[in-house]
């Protein structure tokens, strides 16, 4: 059976590749300290699950420490010249997305028929984890087909991969390490916390009050947390579970979902989101910091407000 470690794995030996690469160029002056960091990485991934917590806290924590003092710059990775890349695309078109609309087919056709497949009496792949799995299995679909159709050298998407993550730099630790944040906030009892708030100092004695209460709470405190993920386990311990399920009957699916919806409302209108409305910029050398938010926020605030009034509809139907 294909379990979730696959993933890890997978997403742990490109890492090491790009701690091997940094370490290896010459023309960035800190690339021990990104090869070290991205080694950190790759080892939480191959090994993060036979250490323990606190083997994986000092990992997270050396990482923090790289990034915070300075310890992380750009390279010079080997690729394509822009005259290259201009003639790559006259020549291939519209092929150039097909290896990118891989990932999601052939993430959905495991997540629809890997899923259901058994040998021996036993699943193929993991049925608690399918959709990672697929979703691992896309990339490496992906890859091939890339290599059919584009032929680069075998290092080559290594070298790519090294020059979008150093544009990225440490923020892409940060839908892993807020997710992980949220359920150290649950742990904690902060959810209990802040329901109690909310049910003492808001008159949530109503459907509605408390639907409006969950998604708007959602969406600030998605950005503050910078993170759905993270935000979602919190407040559903405080309103959703409590109120909107067990209080007034509503239906955990359809809270969930919408509830998630709601979050991303706010991810869409908040810094805290860096690798989403931060990077951009930077990628696109705007001049404005949050161009992409105020780009984003009329759209987001009237999908909270459609959110809000499909909860209210559909999370009641029985």
């Amino acid at each position: 059976m294909i379990g979730v470690d696959f993933v890890y794995a997978l997403a742990g030996l490109m890492f090491a590749g790009l701690a091997v690469l940094s370490a290896r160029d010459g023309s960035n002056p800190r690339r021990w300290g990104n090869a070290a960091f991205w080694a950190l990485f790759a080892t939480s991934f191959l090994v993060g699950s036979f250490i323990g917590d606190l083997a994986n806290g000092c990992l997270i924590t050396a990482m923090v420490l790289i990034a915070g003092f300075g310890g992380l710059g750009r390279g010079e990775p080997v690729t394509t010249t822009l005259q290259e890349r201009e003639a790559s695309s006259a020549r291939l078109g519209n092929r150039l997305f097909i290896p990118a609309l891989t990932i999601p087919v052939v993430t959905l056709f495991g997540a629809l028929v890997l899923a259901k497949v058994q040998i021996g009496g036993h699943p193929l792949i993991d049925p608690k984890q399918t959709t990672p799995i697929s979703l691992g299995l896309g990339v490496i679909a992906a890859l091939v087909v890339a290599f059919a159709l584009l032929k680069p050298r075998l290092v080559e998407p290594l070298h790519e991969a090294r020059r979008m993550m150093e544009s990225v730099s440490w923020a892409a630790l940060l839908p892993q390490t807020l997710a992980a944040l949220g359920v150290v906030f649950v742990l904690a009892g902060v959810g209990t916390v802040i329901g109690g708030l909310a049910t003492h100092w808001l008159p949530l004695d109503t459907r509605f009050a408390a639907v409006c209460a969950f998604t708007l709470g959602m969406a600030l405190f998605t950005m503050i947390m910078g993170n759905a993920f993270a935000a979602f386990p919190v407040m559903a311990t405080a309103i959703g579970l409590p109120l909107i399920v067990g209080k007034f009957g509503g239906d955990a699916a359809v809270m969930g979902a919408i509830g998630m919806l709601s979050g991303f409302c706010g991810t869409l209108m908040t810094p805290m989101a860096a690798n989403f409305n931060l990077i951009p910029v930077a990628l696109l050398e705007l001049k404005d910091r949050n161009a992409v938010i105020k780009a984003q926020a009329p759209t987001a605030i009237l999908l909270l407000i459609a959110n809000t009034a499909l909860m209210y509809f559909l999370a009641f139907h029985r």
